[in-house]
């Protein structure tokens, strides 16, 4: 295994910005988004939520491709993931100047700070293949998502008695905080930038051309074609279930601040243990393996969620999804790396940020439009079910995805 200590701040990174996934995206403020900002009646706070998801994944899915090409190509890949990262802390912080009403000026901040996260992705998930041995590629992912989860679960704890005393200003600026702090090491000891005598739109140019040149290389290839369209079809169920499951507990199931952090706590315990547990059997059954039965699990919490009405059900149901949580995404993380020749990481990372971006665009809006048009949103998380059996047909047909297997590009 390559040098430790580089795997470690990769790792931390994740740490760091599970804060936002965790208190910004998942649990405290969507719901305070809909409820405090916009206001819920009619499912109008859960459209408002699934537009600003769908239109900053939308943004960072027709960039990403481009910015991997341009951090290859001009060597620029810290630089830019400390600039989305700093995008993301700045807006968070300015979420404490939100009033009740200000719709519009808080749309474009969730924009702004879901892009500085999901943008920054590209390029933290570009460093995996060159700071581990191929070998070790499913387990090191595996253990980015579990310490992500460690991150989750601390984040929470110190905005649990924040939340209990309404003090909700004070938990945005944590998060920023918390973000920055947990994510200097990356900064500080991850593989520098290379140098070269490209300027910066110079090599916007050319990486933009390059990246155009690996979408037409990628597409030519039937089994990544495959894997691609299978991961925007499932990813796109757990993007929705994600920026969802806390609004539905909250407005469906009648579920307080304390709980829901207490609850989105217990799912990220069982995550980190899923994450631990899978971390070898990735790398030993292959990714693909793991992949089909995460998605079997996947597809019945979200039919069991349809028939839940009482608390301890959904705390059940809770733990039961945390499991396959990070198995999926790590697990996918390492199957697509099984495709990727050497020195082309971060652009095919920018085109596996693409798809999984854009998978995060049409969820949100099914959930959202279906829950304002029937007035609940149970029809909209049975909806949901649909996008992981889908995505668990077509990830049968893939070929590849075997115990450490590099994909044959000649086929």
């Amino acid at each position: 295994m390559k040098n430790q200590k580089l795997i470690i701040s990769w790792c931390l990174f994740d740490f760091a910005n599970s804060s936002y996934s965790a208190v910004i995206a998942a649990v405290v403020f969507p719901v305070y988004y809909v409820s405090s900002i916009v206001g819920n009646e009619a499912g109008r706070g859960d459209l408002w939520w699934g537009w600003a998801i769908s239109a900053s994944m939308a943004f960072v899915a027709v960039t990403s491709p481009f910015l991997g090409g341009i951090a290859d190509y001009s060597g620029r890949r810290k630089r830019l993931l400390m600039f989305y990262t700093l995008l993301c802390v700045l807006s968070v912080a300015c979420f404490s100047f939100l009033k009740k009403g200000m719709v519009i000026e808080s749309f474009f901040l969730v924009m702004a700070a879901n892009i500085g996260m999901e943008g920054g992705l590209v390029f933290y998930n570009s460093f995996l293949p060159e700071i581990s041995d191929r070998e070790y590629q499913g387990r090191v992912s595996a253990w980015g998502y579990a310490t992500g989860y460690a991150g989750s679960i601390l984040s929470l704890m110190i905005a649990l008695p924040l939340v209990k005393n309404s003090q909700f200003d004070e938990v945005w600026f944590m998060v920023a905080i918390f973000f920055s702090i947990f994510s200097l090491p990356a900064f500080f000891l991850l593989p520098a930038d290379r140098k070269t005598d490209l300027t910066l739109w110079n090599s916007a140019v050319k990486g933009g051309i390059y990246s155009l040149n690996t979408l037409k290389m990628i597409w030519k290839h039937k089994e990544v074609r495959k894997f691609l369209f299978a991961f925007l079809i499932y990813e796109d169920g757990v993007n929705t279930v994600i920026v969802f499951s806390s609004i539905f507990a909250a407005t469906t199931l009648g579920f307080g601040a304390k709980e829901l952090i207490g609850l989105y706590m217990v799912v990220q315990v069982t995550a980190l243990a899923g994450a631990f547990i899978m971390a070898k059997p990735i790398d030993y059954l292959g990714p693909k393996k793991v992949v089909i039965l995460s998605l079997l699990l996947w597809s019945s919490v979200a039919v069991t969620a349809f028939f839940i009405y009482v608390k301890i059900h959904y705390w059940l149901l809770a733990s039961i999804a945390g499991i396959g949580l990070g198995t999926v995404q790590a697990a996918s993380r390492a199957f697509f790396a099984q495709f990727i020749p050497s020195e082309h990481e971060s652009e095919y990372f920018g085109v596996y940020s693409l798809v999984g971006k854009s998978s995060a665009i049409a969820g949100p809006l099914v959930f959202g439009k279906i829950s304002s048009s029937f007035g609940s949103q149970r029809p909209a998380i049975l909806a949901v079910t649909a996008f992981f059996v889908a995505g668990l047909l077509l990830i049968m047909f893939v070929k590849g995805g075997g115990p450490n297997v590099k994909q044959d590009y000649t086929t």
